[in-house]
């Protein structure tokens, strides 16, 4: 089962660039399509989490995987088999091209990669879209959290606990109003 977590992450985390929400997908594919280790919710709920905590979102969901299957030993692995490939790839580019923004070729092939993982990032946006905003509550709480933080600084972390805050307020009130009308 290590073998197996480690050469999951190390798969996904050699075929995908672009960082976390571009690995969404493949994460999709390889953990619950292709190995059934988790359910799309818990996709969601896991790059939710992570993306929370100090570090990379993908070694943070990898751990979170890794754990979820064999403990912290589980953890451990999936998260160096996440970014192994990554490391091994920027040592090849250090050790054998220097000076890669001045060849004419590596830019075109960046601006490629960067239009790729634009696509790759809105198919993730729709898809927690479906899976996210499933009323008109969640309309709302997306709406104002979404011009926050368009128009100011406010750190991420607090964005999110706000919208967990009213989450819970509105889910609060609701049950109080149903109880009461039930009176």
């Amino acid at each position: 089962m290590y073998l197996k977590l480690f050469l999951s992450f190390a798969y996904i985390g050699m075929f995908t660039f672009g960082g976390g929400y571009a690995m969404l997908p493949m994460f999709e594919r390889e953990l619950v399509e292709k190995r059934k280790w988790l359910l799309k919710d818990d996709i969601a709920d896991m790059f939710a989490t992570a993306q929370c905590l100090p570090g990379i979102i993908a070694s943070n969901t990898a751990v979170f995987v890794g754990y979820r299957q064999k403990g912290i030993l589980g953890g451990i692995v999936a998260s160096l088999g996440v970014v192994t490939p990554s490391i091994l790839i920027i040592l090849l580019i250090a050790a054998f091209l220097t000076n890669l923004t001045d060849i004419d070729l590596v830019n075109k092939a960046f601006v490629g990669v960067r239009v790729c993982v634009c696509v790759l990032i809105l198919n993730v946006v729709i898809k927690l879209w479906k899976q996210s905003i499933a009323d008109k509550t969640a309309i709302v709480i997306f709406t104002v959290i979404f011009f926050i933080s368009v128009l100011t600084d406010l750190p991420i972390a607090l964005l999110i606990i706000s919208s967990g805050l009213i989450g819970i307020s509105i889910s609060s009130f609701r049950n109080r109003y149903k109880k009461e009308k039930l009176k």
